[in-house]
């Protein structure tokens, strides 16, 4: 008989072991990322007033997104998301490169801005104007930060 209590313990334990290992892992952010952000270095090896679209194309590669008045700009979106196991998804973080691009399609401008308490703020800037051409564009695809919805994510819509 003692056999048989000495194994229905050890099994309970088992299970309340499995138990919190469980709950604590449900308990874990997970991180995912979307979009793409070239790599600094490469980033770094562009000429304003050399380059041209499809030289920054084959050197950093194709854009998520182009400016909307006659491909003015390249913008590359990088956001990071937490996700815990019931609750939505949070956006903790959004950085942006964008090149724009003058009359004859050579570089004209790269900036690189970030989310900082909810504000965009210019990490870095390698301009030949004092700003870039399509602010507004930037400030909607910043301006969406903490909006997400979930069922929308999910296709639920």
């Amino acid at each position: 008989m003692s056999y048989l209590t000495d194994g229905l313990k050890k099994a309970g334990k088992a299970v309340a072991m499995a138990t919190l290992a469980i709950s604590l892992a449900a308990c874990a952010a997970t991180y995912r990322n979307h979009g793409y952000m070239p790599v600094k270095e490469d980033v770094d090896l562009l000429v304003v007033g050399k380059d041209t679209r499809e030289t920054v194309t084959e050197a950093i590669g194709k854009p998520g997104t182009a400016g909307i008045l006659a491909d003015s700009a390249y913008y590359y979106v990088r956001s990071r998301f937490e996700h815990y196991l019931y609750n939505a998804p949070k956006e903790i973080d959004r950085e942006v490169l964008a090149i724009s691009f003058d009359g004859k399609g050579r570089v004209e401008n790269i900036e690189r801005f970030g989310l900082e308490d909810g504000r965009v703020i210019v990490l870095e800037r390698r301009v030949t104007e004092s700003n870039i051409k399509g602010v507004s564009f930037l400030r909607q695809l910043f301006g969406s930060f903490g909006r997400i919805d979930l069922a929308e994510q999910l296709g639920g819509g």
